[in-house]
């Protein structure tokens, strides 16, 4: 089952590094043309050598001004990932205001407002469309020392279910995708600690964790009309932690 994405145009936040990075190649794979966006130039200037037919802009999504200056004259949309995230691990009892708010800002305030501004757009050319909301098995199990994190991302998992109950009436779907630990660059980093990582293992049926390509291809298949009917779910790629 080939998912085909010809003549559609997506576009993918945090799409420098990691998931999101791996998720506008692999669009541009197949048949979609791609805006990728994020903060830092250089991530955008690298992506470009890699794939020259690759659009790019450069903003910070946490700025609503500069976002909607940026997106403005960016053409239709009709595929949306979010998948800019910013994660911060402090205990309960320290969670910061600075830590609350940068996570909540990047995680769920400027997700929206980038949904704003793109799902306007799908419903005034009554084309319909469809978004994926990058979310996290922290939404439905608690982690030691990720409460604002965890908090974020269940945030991102009822926005999600609004999204769909509001704009699907007008043909666009919006789901979310919830991985476990993946083994992006810095995952591999951040987990490589025996210590660390078998004890989430052992929550893991399948005995390991996920791969990018794993979680860019659930994206796919909730972007692509295979998922035709499928609107407001949160998928876990999580190996079977959820159901443990």
């Amino acid at each position: 089952m080939e998912a085909s994405l010809a003549c559609k145009r997506a576009l993918v936040t945090g799409a420098g590094k990691g998931i999101g990075r791996a998720t506008a190649k692999a669009l541009l794979e197949c048949g979609a043309e791609v805006i990728a966006v994020t903060r830092t130039q250089s991530d955008l200037d690298s992506l470009i050598q890699e794939c020259p037919k690759m659009l790019t802009a450069c903003v910070d999504i946490c700025n609503w001004e500069a976002t909607e200056d940026a997106l403005k004259d960016i053409g239709p949309v009709d595929l949306l990932v979010n998948n800019a995230a910013v994660a911060s691990l402090q205990p309960f009892l320290e969670v910061t205001q600075e830590a609350f708010d940068k996570l909540f800002d990047t995680n769920v305030k400027a997700l929206l407002h980038v949904s704003q501004i793109i799902a306007k757009g799908m419903k005034c050319r009554g084309e319909g469309g469809a978004i994926v909301n990058i979310s996290s098995q922290a939404s439905q199990c608690a982690l030691q020392d990720h409460a604002v994190y965890c908090a974020s991302k269940g945030a991102v998992d009822m926005l999600t279910k609004v999204m769909a109950l509001e704009l699907g009436p007008h043909k666009i779907r919006v789901n979310s995708v919830n991985p476990t630990v993946v083994m992006t660059a810095m995952g591999r980093i951040g987990w490589s600690d025996p210590a660390k990582s078998e004890r989430m293992l052992s929550r893991i049926p399948l005995g390991k964790f996920a791969e990018v390509e794993d979680v860019v291809n659930a994206i796919i298949f909730l972007l692509s009309d295979k998922s035709a009917m499928i609107n407001g779910v949160t998928l876990p790629v999580d190996g079977g932690f959820l159901a443990s």
